[in-house]
């Protein structure tokens, strides 16, 4: 028998001078249980009223407690093992089915105490709001007593919230010959080298792309670390995809418990759906699209009040009906917010059983969807619209370019028996909505976007920028019109829902816009308040000369970011006046909230969106935006580092760009061939000192007034690629322009392999006023 077990235990009671019955054991324990504060030993005395000789037995049963491992103590208090300390630092992991978010312990044996506890976070109390957290935030909390009435067994109060200590750590691994040990360089340039333990490579070579796990930390010497995963070569796009992932902690493998939940799904049935399966409607898509969630179809209004009108439908796959609230799928959906893209895969909001099979509306097979059926009149103004949900089978799944060369007069086997009954009904029914989209007047900025094309082994094949097809315009609008009747049905219901809002500009870029128009004798009328419809004006003006470029990414640049939100201000850009993401709910998790609402809304299922959710969609929707932002910003770090890993085998080449950005450190230029960006640093322009204008998006040379400004065509050599920060180093191979009425110096001629500067860099020449 361990020492002091419960047989000591009782036979001490009755060693007791005064007489009064000491606590049992159990006693000890519950009262420990149920202070959320601090307990050792003098509270459980004082509570139990144990004086003089009593503290030993006190003591005693104690240690006998803390040996059998019921009892252990942390930073002087007294705790059973598995329960929590009453402040302690949380991960914040997911929400529960009512939205509210839910913390585990970041210090948890698994091994020991099983799997960690879910903490309900409560609401602060006070009218004065707390700490706001989010999902992927790390927090200071303090537990608090937990209503009867919820499930929960914690529930905690935000402290403060913290910054997410990192464990887990992604870097180039370097073996050296004739050491034991070998090092780890992150790719986080603020993180410090690390030792790598060798027992265990997982088959990593010098010079691969591995993930480690900190082992070890202390005040001397480099942290100690084992290796978890081999990514492999830096020279593949799942390398550089890796770092993108792990840089910005976007969450890429699905817990067993959703992976379960999706393979366990069994198709949606019929039900109550109405029967759409004879209806023509067709996929068109990217020719490598996986998944197909939107589908569409028009055809001539023959109501005789509505001569020259169409009906567009278009519908989408149904997630709702397997997405359920509260659910592991949907929990996941709501951490990841939105799908994210990378040239090779794609990182999905949800797995592929439920967003490439069951969800994707593939080609004549079966599949429930959400759908609304939309009139227009000749003019393209929406005269009514309904939801339904359905049961639809694609008729054909179609690629952009098939589609548009079918309408061209190119068909192909597939196309010839669509052209007449199906794709040219949707290409008149797009004329019309044109028409509404013209007298609209959205923001029609002209910016072409870049493309990747990858080969057989994953790397750089080419860069290009697509044509802008007709067929991408008329998916578009269809959007954008089954997107309104999503918010004008919510908003009518008064049913809660997330809008897509986008704002006006503010004051501040305003100003700055105005004055830059000023220094192109470009006038920005603000009276009788700013639309859209202005800046198409200026972008008008300017199309086709040298500077349409150049104002297309100030107008940009001086806009709002948009964002998803319950409170409603309208979309400048689209210059819409309520709106909504409906059609993409398999990738963006404001579409499902949007597809739940309107089946609450129209009664169309016990799936819909549940009673109290209106208190989490502002928390709700700022996760989302902030996801959105999260992929934006590692999907153009990828395609940097994969374009400066292409290029690192042409630095010395020469190669025509633009100016693309200006700031005080320098200029960015972006090259004509590729889009590929790099940065100029001011030290090495010229042979002057050139100072920073905002105003004009400028540099200007102190001396000579030689001026680079946003926009600019120029001459570079590479000089340095960086796969690593995804960094292209330029220098300035042509001058600069020149204010009129200043003379133009005489410019010694730039010589093949010699730099404008370099005689600025030979020993003892410095540059004037260069101190910062």
């Amino acid at each position: 028998m361990t020492r002091g077990g419960p047989a000591k235990a009782k036979k001490r009671k009755k060693l007791d001078k005064g007489g009064d019955e000491l606590p049992s054991r159990e006693d000890v324990l519950a009262f420990v249980a149920s202070q959320p504060g601090k307990v050792g030993k003098r509270e459980i005395a004082k509570h139990f009223g144990i004086k003089g000789g009593q503290r030993i037995f006190l003591k005693r049963l104690l240690n006998d407690l803390a040996e059998e491992g019921v009892l252990e103590r942390r930073q002087k208090r007294l705790m059973r093992p598995g329960d929590l300390p009453p402040v302690l630092v949380v991960n914040l992991v997911a929400r529960d089915a009512d939205g509210e978010l839910l913390g585990e312990p970041v210090k948890w044996d698994e091994e020991e105490n099983g799997k960690p506890p879910k903490i309900l976070i409560l609401p602060e109390r006070h009218k004065k709001p707390g700490p706001a957290g989010g999902i992927g935030d790390q927090a200071l909390v303090r537990l608090a007593d937990v209503d009867p009435g919820l499930e929960a067994k914690h529930a905690a109060r935000i402290i403060k919230l913290l910054e997410r200590r990192q464990t887990t750590v992604l870097g180039i691994l370097r073996l050296h010959s004739g050491l034991a040990g070998a090092r780890l360089e992150p790719v986080d340039r603020k993180q410090k080298e690390l030792e790598v333990d060798t027992t265990d490579l997982k088959g990593a070579e010098d010079g691969d792309l591995v993930t480690v796990q900190i082992t070890r930390t202390s005040r001397f010497g480099l942290p100690l670390a084992r290796i978890t995963k081999r990514i492999g070569s830096m020279n593949s796009e799942m390398a550089v995809s890796e770092i993108a992932l792990h840089t910005h902690a976007i969450p890429h493998d699905f817990p067993a418990a959703v992976l379960a939940e999706a393979d366990g799904a069994e198709p949606a049935k019929p039900g109550s759906r109405e029967d759409w399966r004879n209806l023509p409607l067709v996929t068109i898509d990217p020719p490598d699209a996986k998944d197909h969630d939107d589908a569409v179809h028009a055809a001539a209004d023959d109501a005789p009040d509505n001569e020259g009108g169409y009906i567009v439908t278009v519908a989408i796959a149904d997630v709702a009906a397997y997405v359920r609230p509260g659910s592991a799928l949907d929990r996941e959906a709501h951490i990841r917010g939105n799908s994210v893209y990378f040239p090779d895969r794609v990182i999905p909001m949800l797995p592929e059983r439920i967003s490439n099979d069951l969800c994707s509306l593939r080609e004549q097979e079966d599949r429930p969807a959400m759908a609304v059926r939309m009139i227009f009149d000749q003019a393209g103004k929406k005269r009514s619209h309904t939801f339904h949900r359905i049961l639809m089978r694609s008729q054909a799944k179609l690629s952009y370019v098939q589609a548009q060369a079918a309408v061209d007069g190119q068909t192909d086997e597939k196309t010839e028996v669509l052209l007449d009954g199906v794709l040219k009904p949707l290409w008149e029914a797009y004329a019309v909505l044109k028409k509404g989209r013209d007298d609209r007047e959205p923001l029609d900025l002209d910016l072409p976007e870049r493309k990747i094309k990858l080969d057989g082994k994953g790397m750089v094949e080419a860069i290009y920028v697509p044509e802008r097809l007709d067929a991408h315009k008329l998916i578009e609008e269809f959007m954008i019109q089954a997107n309104v009747a999503a918010a004008e049905t919510l908003e009518k219901r008064k049913t809660p829902l997330l809008y897509r809002i986008h704002d006006a500009s503010s004051p501040e870029k305003l100003e700055a816009l105005k004055d830059f128009l000023a220094t192109l004798d470009i006038k920005l009328a603000q009276r009788g308040g700013l639309r859209p419809s202005v800046f198409n004006g200026i972008l008008k003006k300017v199309k086709g000369t040298p500077n349409d470029q150049l104002v297309n990414e100030v107008i940009l640049r001086s806009q709002a970011q948009a964002e998803y939100a319950p409170a409603n201000i309208g979309h400048f850009g689209l210059n819409l006046r309520r709106y909504a993401h409906f059609t993409s709910p398999i990738r963006r998790y404001a579409d499902l909230i949007v597809h739940r609402g309107l089946i609450r809304a129209l009664d169309l299922g016990n799936d819909g969106l549940p009673e109290g959710i209106e208190s989490k969609l502002e928390a709700i929707g700022a996760e989302v935006s902030a996801a959105e932002r999260r992929a934006m910003l590692a999907e153009r770090e990828t395609i940097d580092r994969l374009i400066a890993i292409w290029m690192k085998d042409q630095v010395g080449a020469n190669f025509n760009g633009r100016i693309s950005g200006v700031v005080k450190s320098g200029l960015f230029v972006r090259l004509e061939d590729t889009g590929a960006d790099g940065f100029v640093p001011a030290s090495t322009i010229g042979e002057d000192y050139y100072h920073y204008d905002e105003t004009s998006h400028s540099m200007i040379g102190r001396s000579t007034g030689e001026t680079y400004q946003l926009g600019d065509h120029v001459e570079v050599r590479l000089v340095e690629a960086a796969p690593f920060a995804g960094a292209l180093r330029f220098e300035l191979l042509s001058e600069g322009r020149y204010q009129k009425g200043r003379p133009t110096p005489k410019r010694r001629p730039v010589r093949s392999g010699r730099s404008r500067n370099a005689s600025a860099k030979a020993p003892g020449r410095q540059k004037k006023g260069r101190r910062k």
